[in-house]
């Protein structure tokens, strides 16, 4: 096998770690790769393109079990153009929910940190909210445009 590698330099060649091509060995993702006699993994061109395929999956923030499905679409020749369409979408619409959630998550602790004296006094209304504050997630399906923005319970003056 003139253009094998060990798992090191798949691991380079990829920018895929050792740990995660093994991984991704034992969950199925890449079949058993080729061994040498004293038992190591010899990675071939075609292994290679595979984890490249992974990688850009991963990169994309497709889910190991979402790799595992596009695998199977992408080795199938008779495959349906519109199930890798369907779950491209399926998968936008979850990128969507997790970019509203670290919007929702940037808006708290901005708001937080002006209500910060950022003195020193110890008195902390970022550390009071982490404390007893709501969870920052919104349920699935809540549309961010229809919820009103409340300011958090730290900046919100108590009654004298």
């Amino acid at each position: 096998m003139e253009d094998a590698m060990n798992i090191g330099q798949a691991a380079r060649a990829t920018g895929i770690s050792a740990k995660m091509i093994r991984y991704y060995e034992d969950s199925g993702l890449i079949g058993p790769v080729a061994r040498t006699q004293a038992g190591y993994r010899v990675y071939g061109p075609r292994d290679i393109h595979t984890l490249g395929f992974i990688k850009r999956s991963r990169d994309m923030g497709f889910s190991v079990e979402r790799i595992g499905e596009l695998l199977q679409l992408w080795r199938d020749r008779s495959r349906h153009s519109a199930d890798v369409k369907r779950m491209a979408l399926e998968h936008v619409a979850v990128l969507q929910q997790r970019i509203a959630e670290l919007q929702d998550m940037v808006t708290t602790v901005r708001t937080l940190a002006d209500c910060c004296a950022g003195d020193e006094r110890p008195d902390c209304p970022i550390l009071s909210d982490i404390a007893t504050g709501a969870p920052l997630h919104r349920p699935a399906g809540k549309s961010p445009m229809k919820e009103k923005r409340v300011k958090p319970r730290a900046c919100q003056k108590t009654p004298e």
